[in-house]
């Protein structure tokens, strides 16, 4: 039975885990908290899980949330142009409806499943030392942790790195209670784009206490939207939401009279720099030098704007375990480690940068496309089922020339329909 070891109990780390222990292997799982702790902490991301990554759950029977987590499928995008003007809006439809599930109640229950399904799991954090000892008495040894000492062991990948200073300060909160201005059309996920000063989302979720709403800030550093410096704590950071709400978004005030928090962890702030990160890491020490492999946010660090962080995670599980599956009993060498990455790098990894770059700097031609979905319900739905599947972003979004074609070709076909 080969011995495999995961750092780090996230969305990548324990699913992949969860599927070695499928296949017969000998999993150890290294935790730096114990589900309770998950359980009675903070928020940890603002998730939302698109049709091909829930699919891949489903088939590893880990969707075990389904009927509980709200089912959305559709998006309320509206531009606002400042101090509080809808200047347009549309609804974006996906093909599979999307779902999201509190990363705490979600990984501190896969957690308890490593441990009942045979995996050893050691709560402990490590440094490069102890992770060399670890990665020494297993054949592969994945890094699914992307914090503290362990976060600077992946070398930067200069030429994939689109950024090197954030892009957006974060900041999200978990609430009960906030209205709808179209109680029909639930649960939808509503999107607003303030042009130079930011996003916001309300997500449909669930979380340790039931059915709530995600609010995620997007905001442009130093401008107006970026106000929690001081990181308040939930009730103030409600407080705070409501009113800039009523400065940029009225109408989105409204319906937030009822609103509070899930509970005492339900805010999280934050500001990440888009990275992608060399795949292997060398560790040595006097027994000689040791590798490891990197996987999930460890490697590829994409800013929340596009979703991308969990379903990226979920598919580079996925892509792993087939590859080690598909190994059989030859040794994980560097190369082999190379390889894995550059392969899910190549499949799916590089349309999430490419898609969330482009993004954050919504170029001229992208902006076209918003206008456009407004007009037409078949744009506005590719461009949903883009965050769904951002390899599509290569097909009509990469270049002015492929999306001036597409939109021309929908404007022919609806001149032809009239």
């Amino acid at each position: 039975m080969r011995r495999i070891a995961v750092v780090g109990a996230g969305q990548a780390g324990l699913q992949l885990a969860l599927g070695l222990l499928a296949g017969g292997y000998e999993v150890t799982v290294v935790a730096e908290r114990t589900a309770a702790q998950v359980r009675g902490g903070r928020v940890l991301s603002t998730q939302a899980m698109f049709g091909p990554a829930l699919r891949i759950e489903r088939a590893a029977g880990l969707d075990l949330w389904a009927g509980r987590a709200p089912a959305v499928s559709s998006v309320r995008s509206v531009l606002v142009a400042p101090p509080g003007v809808r200047a347009l809006e549309f609804t974006m439809t996906l093909d599979d409806p999307a779902q999201s599930v509190d990363q705490r109640l979600k990984t501190a229950h896969w957690l308890e499943l490593v441990a009942e399904r045979g995996g050893r799991v050691e709560h402990r954090t490590l440094d490069r030392a102890a992770l060399r000892e670890l990665a020494g008495r297993h054949e592969l040894t994945v890094v699914a942790a992307g914090r503290g000492e362990l976060a600077g062991i992946f070398e930067r990948d200069a030429r994939r790195s689109p950024h090197d200073v954030p892009q957006r300060s974060l900041s999200c909160l978990y609430v009960h209670g906030v209205g709808s201005p179209d109680p029909a059309t639930e649960p939808r996920a509503r999107m607003h784009a303030l042009p130079g000063l930011g996003e916001l989302y309300l997500q449909p979720a669930l979380t340790l206490s039931g059915p709530c709403e995600i609010l995620l800030w997007e905001a442009v550093p130093g401008g107006p939207l970026d106000c929690f410096p001081d990181r308040p704590g939930p009730a103030a950071q409600l407080a705070r939401i409501r009113e800039v709400l009523g400065v940029h978004l009225p109408w989105e005030a409204e319906l937030w009279g009822s609103a509070e928090p899930t509970d005492a962890g339900a805010g999280l702030y934050g500001a990440l720099t888009p990275t992608v990160r060399r795949p292997v890491a060398r560790l040595d020490g006097s027994g000689g030098e040791v590798h490891v492999l990197g996987i999930g946010d460890a490697l590829v660090l994409n800013d929340p704007i596009t979703g991308q962080g969990a379903n990226s995670a979920a598919r580079a599980a996925d892509a792993y375990l087939r590859a080690i599956t598909a190994h059989g009993g030859e040794p994980f060498t560097p190369a082999w480690m190379h390889a894995t990455f550059e392969r899910f790098w190549r499949e799916h990894a590089r349309h999430t940068v490419d898609f969330t770059t482009a993004m954050l700097a919504m170029p001229e031609h992208l902006r076209g496309v918003f206008g456009a979905a407004a007009a037409h319900p078949a744009v506005a739905r590719r461009l949903a089922n883009t965050y769904a599947e951002p390899a599509d972003h290569a097909a009509w979004l990469a270049a002015p020339e492929s999306t001036a074609a597409y939109l021309a070709s929908v404007g022919q076909g609806a001149a032809d329909r009239s």
